[in-house]
């Protein structure tokens, strides 16, 4: 009887070695290389036709897909599947907290009314589903805050100089903790923009 329990006690004590293993293993496994083959196959798109932005972190991103693949295809789903153009502007649930979707319709901002942001507890998804604007994106650490982070809105504000694109129905952006965004600049002839932005629970 002893000796059954001590094989029991080894068995799960070999079992929890080999789940501990197996995610510091998938934790240390991306880099960027291996990142961005992962990235380039495309297998984590599942027939989503925008692609995401050549600005992504791409070892960021496949370290979160792959903590809660889950939710990440929860989320391309409702990209993928939902027709975002008759949507109503308003919020939109996808897992409860864990993901939701904000969709607003309006004229876009001068660069002067804009603000660079970012997020702590989520990951933001910006998509341009109609128009166009342009969209910046500078790590915080090279940045100068000028609102403090506010646990409630989770936000905080900056100045710093960073790089610009251009985003478009092709092309959608992912900005993680660390990285701070400047949204909802307006390119000239685009006076109305319809924009749809997914927050994602960030895995720490």
């Amino acid at each position: 009887m002893k000796r059954l329990l001590s094989y029991k006690k080894l068995l799960l004590i070999s079992l929890f070695a080999g789940f501990a293993y197996n995610a510091v293993a998938q934790a240390n496994m991306w880099n960027e290389t291996t990142a961005k083959i992962w990235l380039t196959k495309k297998n984590w798109k599942k027939g989503l036709k925008p692609d995401v932005s050549p600005a992504v972190n791409a070892v960021v991103f496949a370290q979160q897909y792959h903590k809660n693949p889950k939710l990440w295809n929860k989320v391309f789903a409702f990209l993928r599947d939902s027709d975002l153009t008759k949507m109503k502007p308003g919020k939109y649930v996808i897992d409860g907290t864990d993901a939701y979707a904000s969709i607003s319709e309006g004229p876009s901002k001068t660069f002067e009314a804009s603000k660079w942001e970012s997020h702590r507890k989520y990951i933001d998804l910006h998509y341009v589903i109609t128009g166009e604007e342009t969209i910046g994106e500078a790590p915080v650490s090279e940045a100068t805050v000028t609102n403090h982070y506010d646990e409630a809105t989770d936000n905080a504000n900056y100045e710093v100089k960073g790089k610009f694109y251009l985003a478009t129905p092709d092309t959608f952006f992912l900005f993680f903790p660390g990285e701070a965004h400047r949204p909802n600049i307006k390119v000239p002839g685009y006076d109305v923009v319809k924009k749809l932005v997914i927050k994602i629970r960030f895995e720490n």
